[in-house]
């Protein structure tokens, strides 16, 4: 392994690769495999394009090419003429799995890595503002911390009964205020496998255990998850619509399965599930929660992120009462309340038709956007399943040679690493990858607005023919 901040020597670079392919594709490619094996470490200084090009008898602008595409991949950073480097690790302010989420702020022709809406296909918040401004209130510590009018509509909407209903600051803030009051040191916790790599951040926080479940195009298999219950866990997150990062949204009838697992499990009515709803409103498959069959037990998350606009914050959640209450009242203790003016522009969001209208709308071309990617992909030999919301699972022969194909096709897509809760590819019964072949990478299909041929050709070549799919 290479000192970090010495050049190497470009004799010594090319000991360590072949560089038996000199297109700027296969210098790349070799680059970052060094990367990945740690031959080459963060902050390593990089020999000069023309150096390498020198010894590889290539022209400087095909090094240079293959370099453009190591930086759009997140691999390597130009600092200048103090030369290039290999990136350092992201910064200090995110948790390791969101490290490996966070794109690199490098401009790329086509964005598929953040798992965010459209910003064209969000309703327009100039309109609510200027109706709200009259009466959204801002001056009281005594109100209730939600207005009674987004209360009834919220509950009005929600899939199941629930005792109580908040609304907090994002899915993120829910789950962790809830799992803070569920969840002790050591305790085990169920999560799906891919699954959200904030969740799996936020378990190693509160110093609790991970016990993966598998999924398939239906969310968690009941199955699985029987067989997880037996490590006696505390709770189970799960996302019912359009998990991150599969796509998949349960059916009532997967619901009720679940349900009747946890009911059959003899510590079963000891377990909390907390629900991400994190794409509800442009979902299209209907509302779901295991709340239907075990209300007692299920805390439901509802974040309008994806539907209304990621910087408004707010999320509702809804479960037993005395849970709730729980959590209401250590908030007070922080935040205290969301705040009732961002409330006041959600209610108005929700009720006025407009913006109902562009929702409706935004899930109607989400849903094109998956079907013609999805089909495209599929024509051309990748295997991806049928994915509800704004993201597909794509198989790929090697995760990190597609992140630098597709980057210097001008794509970046997301790692599928970080998302798997287990590293050794098995779930809680210790099947191994039978349903996993080779590796994955999160397509933010959302984000494809037109040109849907030139990006399934760029995404299909990255996959370098993988024909067997699944989760």
């Amino acid at each position: 392994m290479v000192r970090s901040g010495i050049r190497m020597d470009v004799s010594h670079l090319t000991s360590l690769a072949s560089f038996s392919d000199t297109t700027p594709k296969g210098i790349a490619g070799d680059l970052a495999r060094l990367v990945t094996s740690g031959e080459l470490e963060a902050g390593e200084r990089l020999p000069t394009v023309r150096e390498l090009a020198s010894e590889l008898g290539v022209s400087p602008a095909t090094v240079s090419q293959a370099w453009q595409a190591l930086a759009r991949a997140g691999l390597i950073e130009s600092r200048g003429r103090a030369g290039s480097f290999v990136r350092e690790a992201s910064a200090g302010r995110l948790a390791l799995r969101m490290r490996g989420m966070a794109a690199p702020d490098d401009p790329v022709r086509l964005d598929l890595s953040r798992g965010t809406p459209d910003p064209l296909l969000l309703p327009a918040l100039a309109p609510a503002l200027s109706r709200v401004s009259a009466r959204a209130e801002t001056g009281s510590y005594q109100s209730v911390p939600v207005i009674p009018a987004l209360a009834a509509v919220l509950a009005d909407s929600w899939p199941s009964q629930a005792e109580r209903i908040m609304v907090v600051d994002g899915a993120l803030d829910a789950l962790s205020r809830t799992l803070e009051q569920v969840v002790r040191f050591g305790d085990r916790v169920v999560v799906e496998h891919p699954g959200f790599p904030p969740f799996l951040d936020l378990l190693d926080v509160l110093g609790a255990v991970a016990v993966p479940v598998a999924l398939d195009e239906q969310g968690m298999i009941p199955e699985a998850l029987a067989t997880a219950l037996r490590s006696r866990p505390v709770a189970a997150l799960v996302q019912p619509r359009a998990q991150n990062p599969t796509g998949a949204s349960m059916t009532p009838d997967r619901a009720e399965a679940l349900a009747r697992v946890i009911r059959d499990s003899p510590d079963g009515d000891a377990l909390i599930v907390i629900e991400d709803d994190h794409s509800g409103m442009i979902s299209t498959e209907g509302d779901v929660t295991l709340g239907t069959w075990v209300p007692a037990q299920v805390v439901h998350v509802r974040s309008f992120s994806k539907s209304h606009g990621p910087d408004l914050r707010i999320a509702a959640l809804g479960g037993p009462r005395e849970l709730i209450d729980r959590i209401t009242a250590r908030r007070m203790l922080g935040p205290g309340w969301t705040s009732r003016m961002l409330q006041t522009i959600l209610l108005d969001l929700l009720t006025d038709g407009s913006s109902l209208d562009a929702v409706a709308e935004a899930r109607r071309q989400y849903f094109s956007r998956q079907r013609a990617l999805g089909d495209a992909l599929r024509a051309r030999g990748v295997t991806v399943a049928p994915a509800d919301g704004v993201n597909l699972w794509m198989p790929v022969l090697s995760e990190r040679s597609a992140l630098v194909q597709l980057a210097a096709a001008g794509i970046r897509v997301a790692a599928g690493s970080p998302f798997l809760a287990a590293a050794n590819g098995s779930d809680a019964s210790g099947a191994a990858r039978s349903r996993r072949p080779g590796e994955f990478v999160r397509v933010t299909v959302g984000m494809v607005r037109d040109d849907v041929d030139e990006v399934a050709d760029a995404l299909a070549t990255a996959a370098q023919h993988v024909v067997a799919g699944g989760y």
